[in-house]
């Protein structure tokens, strides 16, 4: 009987902590869907929020003058795309500003794509598990880095070199914006580069090795080719969060919203474009509500490149599971 009232507790001692862990579970499940709800519902609310600003734009000043035409022909200048909302004969091309936003951004993938596959090849082929728990964390933590810092940064230093080594025309120039950019990029691509190499299988690195191969060859011809989907998806995201940078480019690119393929011009982004701007013009006016429309315009391009990734880390998943 004694056994028997012991086995009958444990039972229910059993179902009781059972029936707590489920709850836990279900509260936590709840939770979880009620942030992503919230999330999902705030970024909704916010895309509202441009669209219903930037429509005035199309009643107020035209799509076609975002675009195509300065004001309707070119001006005295005999310029056709420009951004000058401030003038008597008000100007809102996009065309210099998307100009500018695209010459910081290139390069600065460019860079960022040398050096972080390299930086990610080496951590996820060369060295050791445990030089690469510490590596890793300090390249991360670049990304963290205020970018009022790294402005500033090639604001006072960068600058000096850029004019030592390349001696540009003006010293606030779109490649010193390029390089400041590149910090907070590197990691960015370092990271999901090392995460797709190391998504391989180590079969496959086997395999080539029993053949006969190097271990460059085995990288080179093999790992590279084989994690190229998750590389290109991280280029994807740096060039996101490149061309979405404000503060850098805002205190290092010069600001003339010009259109020019000279790198070491100065040039102005969207991004800074709206930081410069907006705190100024006056509400409801055709310049505020043209800030609004190339601040829609900058979210869709960002939510269209992340979006891109996301469908890339989506099918790499796919392969790697199946």
């Amino acid at each position: 009987m004694e056994y028997e009232s012991k086995n009958t507790f444990n039972e229910q001692l059993l179902k009781k902590r059972s029936t707590v862990l489920k709850i836990k579970e279900i509260m936590i499940k709840y939770f979880l869907r009620l942030n992503a709800f919230a999330a999902s519902f705030f970024i909704l609310l916010i895309f509202y929020f441009l669209l219903r600003e930037s429509y005035e734009a199309f009643k107020v000043i035209g799509i076609e003058r975002f675009f195509w035409q300065s004001n309707g022909s070119a001006d005295a200048s005999g310029k056709l795309f420009e951004w000058y909302p401030t003038s008597d004969n008000p100007r809102y091309s996009i065309i210099p500003l998307l100009a500018g936003s695209l010459l910081t951004a290139f390069p600065a993938v460019a860079i960022s794509t040398i050096f972080g596959v390299i930086i990610g090849v080496f951590m996820s082929e060369v060295i050791s598990n445990k030089f690469r728990e510490i590596l890793k964390p300090v390249i991360e933590m670049f990304a963290g880095i205020p970018t009022v810092v790294l402005g500033f940064f090639m604001l006072a230093v960068g600058a000096e070199i850029v004019r030592e080594l390349f001696g540009p025309f003006t010293r606030l120039n779109a490649f010193l914006a390029s390089v400041g950019l590149s910090f907070i990029v590197i990691p960015i691509i370092a990271s999901l580069t090392e995460d797709a190499l190391r998504s391989i299988p180590r079969e496959v690195r086997m395999a080539s090795y029993a053949l006969g191969a190097t271990r460059w060859q085995t990288i080179s011809r093999i790992v590279l080719p084989a994690a190229v989907n998750g590389i290109s998806a991280g280029i994807i995201l740096g060039f996101g969060r490149a061309i979405g940078e404000t503060m850098i480019v805002l205190m290092a690119s010069g600001n003339a919203a010009i259109i020019t393929i000279d790198i070491f011009s100065s040039v102005r982004t969207i991004t800074a474009t709206i930081a410069a701007e907006m705190g100024e013009v006056s509400q409801h006016s055709a310049h505020y509500f043209a800030l609004f429309f190339i601040g829609v315009f900058l979210f869709s391009a960002t939510f269209i490149l992340n979006l891109i990734a996301d469908i890339i880390f989506s099918r790499l998943k796919k392969r790697i599971r199946f």
